[in-house]
Parts: structure tokens; C-alpha cells; sequence
């Protein structure tokens, strides 16, 4: 279990170094991540390289014990390159371009940048390769995270350089994007620019295409620097931090090329929900390599700095999430960062070594937490414990976000409250993309899949023909890859096997409180416009004795050979089908032709779930009561009030044996307990 932070050792003195080991070694860290903003350190001018003081603190580490994740240090150039090659800096839509004085100031697909990120990376590799202490290879630093996309004119060479690896002919690219429409038709590639800032709205499948095009240009920078460290010999894994669910990256395409996911994440002490957002970040990572543990890379010991308000977090808390991503699969608990920065803009920003040093609280619980993990045996990776899947694409992101649609919809924020609802009833879920393995689960849940190819239908379909229980929800099966309509309307793919189809959206005024995203602020039913007619913010129907609350889409569902579980009870929809059911092979295929709310979502899901037999990791656990499996582990975090839980027999990871019955934790507290071999799966 690895344990420690990123270390800027450049930012301090020399001096300090031998007191950082020392501390280091009192905190329990076993690895630091060097090097992520040191390249202006590390080459002074071009051609000159300064190796002193990098060989120096790594030598000073590895006698102390500590391993390195080494950065590539590529993530920020230093001002001598974006000053003697100004065209490598980026551009925003409307021509602004991204000046040098903060960080990520390069277009990925710069020439010059790549040229110059390249013979540092060689040259870095050459030298410490070999080095005991070096364990990891550490590319670049949260690709994309400032410059979401770029749009000078590097990007529009390379885009063009895209288009025609993707589409052949230009012919094929008029159809593919629907030209014809507003006199759009390109008659050669050379006339294609990025979609800047524009009189209107952009053609949808070229602002697709660029999303598609952004992702893989930062996947080569990254596949760049991986070739360069295994063509010099080096044998170490090599990863890059994503940052949950990033919308510029397709992470499903990413994790194919990474040997060990790692992920940056910060969830808000001032929302009491966001261990639920963390969870769902945990259980993504894990999805993306099953079988491999991951490295929590980056998160914060206490307060952050750069959110409106930035809360501290609350005694305990911060062991509590890091432990909720042990149980999630982590094999890695680290911190941005070691020692908190004097300078700079991230000066408010905790550290593992606060500005007050070692008699403060944060210091006491990233001492105690580094004790506890570094007690834990090995644990299992946890493979596929789940028996319900998550569909979550980006695909569907990036063409569910254009504009001009019946309705704005939040993608990521819907999908995590269907996660949400399944994490407050005690449900493991795994997340998946509509290509993926599905066998040996019992519940698949699509939501809001609105751009869907050809090979995810038949994949979705085939499960639930071979006996899965298909969830697909409003505004799903809408366009195709190029986020075209398929002749025949809409769910053209999945109509037969769910056993309806669509006629209308009805799009719905949004709750009061959020657009697309938030959950209603009528949670009992009475929003703050009538629910019928113009204005209608509601569309209620009853499942299992239970009001449940439509919200942004009523859709016009014509149940063709399903039954009707529920039907709108009121509004323009009213007696029409609400949420269906079709026997589909050995199967079962729901339809629900609205997206709940939180509490309705819960409904939902509970009926879908009882009727497939999945049953939650543990019964009668107060909501806020996290358990998960993790193998033939289980681990059990309160993030609420004081609670009283039931347990089954087992070991605990702390050493001693505990029969069944009840157990008291106190906010915050957890633990972990190996369940004998007849405790029940998940």
C-alpha cells in the first residue's frame, strides 16, 4: 500500500530536504511523486540540462526509504520556451490565446512542444532509468485540465490531419456531418477549422468530431512519452492522473494504455453528499482496470483553495474518504501535497506537513492514517464483486452536451444519481460503457443513452436476452456515431427488445433550484409551476404504492408488446405509459420514459433490483453507512451520525477475531473486516 504525496523539493531550500525525509518517514510515506512542474528547474535553456539537484533529493529519498514516482515534467513550459517559440501557445475559441505565467500554457498538438516535451522526457529517462528509487513513471500532470480544448492554428492542422485518417474523402466527411444543411459543404479538407467561436450554433457532428479529435490528441502526447521511456529500457510502470469523470479525455479509451490507473480527486467538505461523488469517482477508476489495483494520486488533507468557500474537513473525514478508495480497489493513498507551499497560488491549499507544522490536527491524522495502512495485509483487487453495471460513455457525453436539443441535459449529473441512488440502498455497482463485458451481472442500468453504435446496442440487447434485467431510461437510443437520426425514429435499436417506441420528448420545465442536474427542489411533488399544461415542471406516476416525480422529459411512450408498470398519473401525459416491461429472450427490459428525481430514482431502482434478487452488501444500514466488498473484504465507513450496525463473523484487519452482532462507529470511523468464506457475495 503506498502512501505519500507530490513533492516540489525546488520550492524550499536545500536544507530543508534532510527534515522532509525525516518527517516523511514519521508520516509512514513510502512513495513521493517528483518532478511534476520542474522542468524549468530541470532545463535552465534549451540544450542545457541541470541533473545537481535532482540527483541529490532522489539519492536523499531512496536512503531514507521513500520510492519515486517520477514526472516527466512535461506539464508546464518554462517561460524561455513559449518565449522564443510564441506559436505553441494555445488559443481559445474566439482567437484569445492562453499566455505563459500560470501553468499547461502549450497546445498539445504543437510541433515545437512536442519536439521540446520529447528530448526532455529522453533525456530524463536516459539518467534515471535505472535509479533503485525510481518505481513509476509519472507522464505529464492532469492532461487537459486547463486547456480543455485549444483552437489555434496547430490544432486546426492537426484536426485536418484527423479528419482525413477518420473519414478518407471528403465526400464521406459532407455525409457523415450533414453539410448540405445550411450550405455547409466542404469541397477539401484545408477549408476545415476547429468550431470557433462561430455566428450561431456549430454543426453538432463537427463539434463531436473535435471532442473525439481533442481526446486523442492529448492520448498521444501521453502514448508519446510512454514509447520514449520504454524505448530507453525502462521497465516501470508508467501511468498519467485522470481526474474522475474528466469530459475532455475518453478515459475508457485511455485506460487501455495505462499500466496502473491513478485519479486526482477532491470532494467538498461543504456538501454532505459528496462522499457519494467520491464513491462514484472510486468505482470508476476501479472499473476502468478490474483486475488491477489503482493509486489514489491527489487529493487534499484538509481545506482546498481554490473553490468560492473552501471548508476544512471535519475530524476523521479525511481518513474516512481515503479508506472509502482502499475499499474501492486503491492500492495507493496520496496527497497533493507533501509540505504546503509558501508561494504561488496554491499557498491556501493543505499539505500533508501543514505551514504549523507537526502540532496540528492534520498532521496527527496523516501520521495515524499512514500507521493504519501501512498495518493492512495484502488485499484482493477486488475484480468485478459487483452484480449491477453502470453504463456511463463519454461518446454520449460529448454529444448529449451540444446545444439544440428538447431539453439541456447534465449527463454525468443524471448518471450519478441513478449511482447515488444505488449507493444510498447499500448497492455495489461497477460502472461500464455500452461495449463492455456484461456477463455475471444482473442488472444493467442505461441512462439517458442517447448516442448509441451499432456494436453497444447489440451488447445491451444481448444481455438482456440472456437473462440480464435492462434498465434504459428517457432520451436514450436517439442518434447514431455521428449524432445523426437512424431512419425509422428513434430507439431503432433497442425498440424491440424493450418493446416500445417514441413518439415525442416533451420536454419539461426544469425543477426549481438546477437545470438538468440538480435534484428537484419539490421533492414531495408540488414544484413552483402547475403540473399540467404550459409550464409543467412534474410528470408523477405511482410504482409499488409510491409517488415518483418525472422530471425534464415526459416522454410519448407507445408500449407495443410490454406491459405498462406505471402511467402518468397527471399533466399533458396523463393515463399514458410511464415506465414498462418486456420479457426480452430469458430477460427482462425496462423502459422509463422520464428521468426521476433523487427519491424517485430510489423507487425505481428498488423495483428493478428486487425483481432481478440483488440484494445490498449489508441490510439495515443507516443511509449514510457505507459498505463495500472488496474481495472477501469488507469495509464499512460511517459518514453520518453515531450508528449501531449489525456485522457478520469475520477477522478484523486489525488483527483480532469478532463474531456476529452489533458494532458502534462514530462519525467517521470505519474498519475492515475478511468475512469467512460463507458470508454471502454482493
Amino acid at each position: 500500500m503506498h502512501y505519500g504525496g507530490d513533492y516540489n523539493p525546488e520550492q524550499w531550500p536545500e536544507e530543508v530536504w534532510p527534515d522532509d525525509v525525516i518527517r516523511m518517514q514519521e508520516a509512514g510515506v513510502t512513495m513521493v511523486s517528483l518532478g511534476i512542474f520542474s522542468w524549468a528547474r530541470i532545463q535552465p535553456a534549451e540544450g542545457v540540462f541541470d541533473w545537481g539537484w535532482l540527483d541529490r533529493i532522489i539519492d536523499l529519498l531512496h536512503a531514507g526509504g521513500i520510492a519515486v514516482d517520477l514526472a516527466t515534467a512535461t506539464a508546464s513550459p518554462p517561460p524561455w520556451a513559449t518565449t522564443a517559440y510564441p506559436e505553441m501557445l494555445p488559443q481559445l475559441a474566439d482567437g484569445t490565446i492562453l499566455w505563459p505565467g500560470s501553468r499547461q500554457a502549450f497546445a498539445p498538438s504543437s510541433p515545437v512542444y512536442r519536439r521540446l516535451a520529447s528530448e526532455l522526457v529522453t533525456a530524463l529517462v536516459e539518467r534515471y532509468k535505472d535509479h533503485p528509487a525510481v518505481v513509476m513513471w509519472h507522464v505529464n500532470n492532469e492532461y487537459g485540465c486547463h486547456v480543455n480544448y485549444d483552437y489555434s492554428d496547430n490544432a486546426r492542422d492537426a484536426f485536418r490531419v484527423w479528419l482525413r485518417g477518420r473519414y478518407g474523402s471528403i465526400d464521406a466527411l459532407n455525409a457523415a456531418w450533414g453539410t448540405a444543411f445550411w450550405s455547409q459543404i466542404y469541397t477539401d479538407f484545408d477549408q476545415i477549422v476547429p468550431p470557433r467561436s462561430m455566428p450561431y450554433s456549430p454543426n453538432p457532428a463537427s463539434v463531436l468530431d473535435f471532442k473525439r479529435f481533442t481526446s486523442d490528441t492529448l492520448l498521444e502526447l501521453f502514448l508519446m512519452e510512454k514509447a520514449i521511456i520504454r524505448g530507453a529500457g525502462a521497465t516501470q510502470p508508467v501511468t498519467t492522473n485522470f481526474m474522475g469523470a474528466f469530459p475532455p479525455a475518453d478515459y475508457w479509451r485511455w485506460a487501455a494504455e495505462m499500466d496502473v490507473i491513478s485519479d486526482d480527486s477532491y470532494p467538498d467538505p461543504n456538501d454532505p453528499e459528496s462522499f457519494r461523488a467520491s464513491a462514484f469517482a472510486r468505482d470508476l477508476m476501479r472499473s476502468f482496470k478490474p483486475d488491477t489495483p489503482w493509486i489514489l494520486m491527489e487529493q487534499a488533507s484538509n481545506a482546498l483553495n481554490w473553490r468560492p468557500t473552501n471548508a476544512p474537513k471535519a475530524p476523521g473525514q479525511m481518513a474516512a474518504i481515503s479508506m472509502q478508495a482502499v475499499a474501492r480497489g486503491a492500492d495507493g493513498i496520496l496527497f497533493f501535497q507533501w509540505r504546503q507551499s509558501k508561494r504561488g497560488s496554491e499557498k491556501f491549499h493543505s499539505a500533508m506537513l501543514p505551514h504549523a507544522g507537526t502540532r496540528t490536527r492534520t498532521w496527527r491524522e496523516i501520521t495515524g492514517l499512514g500507521a493504519e495502512l501501512a498495518a493492512l495485509p495484502p488485499l484482493p483487487a477486488g475484480s468485478r464483486d459487483a452484480r449491477v453495471a453502470l453504463v456511463f460513455d463519454w461518446q454520449n457525453w460529448w454529444a448529449i452536451e451540444n446545444r439544440d436539443h428538447p431539453i439541456a441535459l447534465d449527463y454525468p449529473a443524471l448518471v450519478q444519481r441513478w449511482y447515488a441512488a444505488m449507493h444510498a440502498l447499500h448497492i455495489q455497482v461497477d460502472i461500464v460503457h455500452p461495449g463492455s463485458d456484461l456477463s455475471g451481472y444482473r442488472v444493467v442500468v442505461a441512462p439517458e443513452l442517447y448516442l448509441l453504435d451499432e456494436a453497444g446496442a447489440a451488447n445491451l440487447r444481448a444481455f438482456a436476452e440472456g437473462g440480464g434485467h435492462l434498465l434504459v431510461t428517457a432520451f436514450s437510443d436517439v442518434v447514431d456515431e455521428h449524432d445523426a437520426f437512424r431512419d425509422g425514429g428513434f430507439l431503432t435499436q433497442l425498440g424491440s427488445t424493450l418493446g416500445v417506441w417514441i413518439e415525442d420528448f416533451g420536454a419539461l420545465v426544469p425543477p426549481a433550484g438546477g437545470a438538468s442536474s440538480g435534484d428537484s427542489a419539490g421533492a414531495t411533488g408540488h414544484g413552483p409551476a402547475s403540473s399540467h399544461g404550459p409550464g409543467q415542471v412534474y410528470s408523477p406516476f405511482e410504482l409499488d404504492g409510491v409517488t415518483v416525480q418525472g422530471t425534464l422529459l415526459a416522454e410519448e411512450v407507445h408500449a407495443d408488446d410490454a406491459d405498462v408498470l406505471a402511467a402518468y398519473t397527471s399533466g399533458r401525459r396523463a393515463g399514458d405509459a410511464a415506465f414498462t416491461r418486456r420479457s426480452a429472450g430469458a430477460g427482462t427490459a425496462y423502459y422509463l420514459g422520464t428521468i426521476p428525481d433523487a427519491a424517485g430514482a430510489r423507487t425505481v431502482i428498488r423495483h428493478v433490483l428486487d425483481a432481478a434478487g440483488v440484494a445490498p452488501v449489508l441490510s439495515d444500514l443507516p443511509e449514510r453507512v457505507e459498505a463495500v466488498r472488496r474481495g472477501d473484504v469488507l469495509v464499512v465507513i460511517n459518514h453520518g451520525a453515531t450508528a449501531t450496525i449489525d456485522l457478520p463473523a469475520g477477522e478484523l484487519l486489525a488483527g483480532e477475531r469478532r463474531e456476529a452482532g452489533p458494532v458502534t462507529l462514530e462519525p467517521f470511523d470505519y474498519l475492515l473486516l475478511r468475512l469467512d468464506q460463507e458470508a454471502t457475495p454482493a
